[in-house]
């Protein structure tokens, strides 16, 4: 039996559709060394032209280290640069995002093949187990009907299209029967979720919830503009996750417009503070160093993130993405202005974090994966990591913390 070997970059989405494709082989064995299997399927990303270079240094070293085995590619990077390597003859396979499921049937070709496919497809995929997992990621949506001037993604994932609710619903039966007791919404826009299925993510929520076996949901990530008075609602439900991932990429007015961002920072302040009311931790993603952002913004943005109740920031520097709007504006910010920011920013945050893990340091409810030599690492409710260490196995058990101790980086107990 052929061995076959996943390499995934990128989001939670990515992660999410390797396990689909992991599913879906029933004829060759699963391989955890890439060194000695026969097929690597690179499940790629194509977010920035970084994100590019990585997946084709990947591929040209695989060809050099295991030049036997076929090189298939697959995920966001088919989509865009799959027709230029498979023409270079960098890979053996190109599939689409519509192919996943199909890949037990694509891996037993024995000549060189480019299936595309389309971009309206939707799983149907029931994902019953993840390898190495004590968190189960589920996918409800895919694409996304953003046109963000940065972003290349619609044009890889297509628009924003949910998978069916009795899909959700079922895979999430079977995952928690299976002893997965928390839950992550991932997709590539996951609050348009419903929107074509005359629904919404607060009603599926509130599904999710009365599954036997459901103990904590998380959602991947949300647009401000998404989170209406139905969501509201739900803010205090005892199985939410006290955190919430609220993406609004800068908090200077004139940069979110040159974004051809959604939001603005009048309407993203109130809605922060209003949801910070119910004790909940907020993170966001933020992008520095794109262009046209001057030094007055930068002032103005930086001031803005200390009025806020952030506790986590996924920041980028600022990454030319080839084919979109932003690749051509000007004038560009210097890459070491660029790193500089992106310190002062990720430290601002770091101190709102330690401050807020200071004055929620007990009742921590701890999902732990697997650790070694005593030693197990897992996220709190508020989505904090916490070292626990014990001379019994925890791996993948619900702990309650009382008094951690809090330093940092981290905080920690023992057991």
């Amino acid at each position: 039996m052929k061995k076959v070997f996943f390499k995934t970059f990128g989001c939670r989405t990515n992660q999410f559709d390797t396990q689909v494709m992991m599913s879906k082989l029933k004829e060759f064995e699963l391989s955890t060394d890439e060194m000695n299997s026969d097929i690597i399927v690179v499940n790629s990303c194509t977010v920035t032209n970084g994100a590019d270079s990585s997946v084709r240094n990947y591929i040209s070293s695989m060809k050099r280290k295991n030049p036997d085995a076929k090189v298939i590619l697959a995920g966001c990077g088919s989509h865009s640069k799959g027709e230029a390597l498979f023409e270079d003859n960098k890979v053996f396979g190109v599939m689409g995002h519509s192919e996943k499921e199909n890949i037990n049937e694509i891996l037993k070709r024995e000549t060189r093949f480019y299936e595309i496919g389309d971009l309206e497809h939707i799983d149907s995929t029931i994902v019953e187990e993840f390898v190495g997992k004590s968190r189960a990621f589920i996918k409800i949506q895919e694409g996304c009907d953003f046109a963000c001037s940065y972003c290349i993604i619609p044009a890889v994932r297509g628009g924003a299209r949910s998978h069916r609710e009795e899909i959700v619903l079922e895979q999430i039966r079977k995952l928690a029967a299976n002893g997965f007791g928390e839950f992550i919404l991932t997709g590539t826009n996951v609050g348009s979720y419903g929107k074509d299925h005359e629904t919404s993510m607060a009603k599926l929520l509130k599904k999710m919830s009365m599954i036997r076996g459901v103990r904590r949901i998380r959602i991947g990530s949300l647009e401000p503009i998404q989170i209406d008075d139905e969501f509201m609602e739900l803010l205090d439900e005892p199985w939410m996750a006290k955190h919430l991932h609220i993406a609004l990429q800068h908090t200077s007015d004139k940069m979110l417009e040159l974004m051809n961002r959604r939001n603005r920072f009048e309407t993203d302040i109130m809605l922060f503070n209003k949801i910070a009311e119910h004790g909940y931790a907020l993170g966001t993603d933020y992008i520095v160093g794109h262009p046209g952002e001057d030094e007055k913004a930068w002032e103005e943005a930086m001031a803005r993130v200390r009025e806020l109740p952030l506790t986590h920031v996924h920041a980028f520097s600022y990454s030319k993405r080839d084919n979109t709007a932003s690749a051509t504006m000007k004038p560009e910010v210097r890459g070491n202005i660029a790193k500089e920011r992106h310190r002062e920013l990720t430290e601002l945050v770091k101190a709102k974090n330690y401050a807020f893990r200071r004055s929620h340091n007990s009742n921590l409810e701890v999902l732990l994966e697997n650790g070694k030599d005593g030693v197990f690492y897992g996220f709190d409710q508020y989505f904090n990591k916490v070292e626990v260490r014990s001379d019994e196995d925890l791996s993948s058990n619900w702990v309650l913390l009382n008094d951690v101790e809090v330093e940092p980086d981290v905080n920690r107990a023992k057991l």
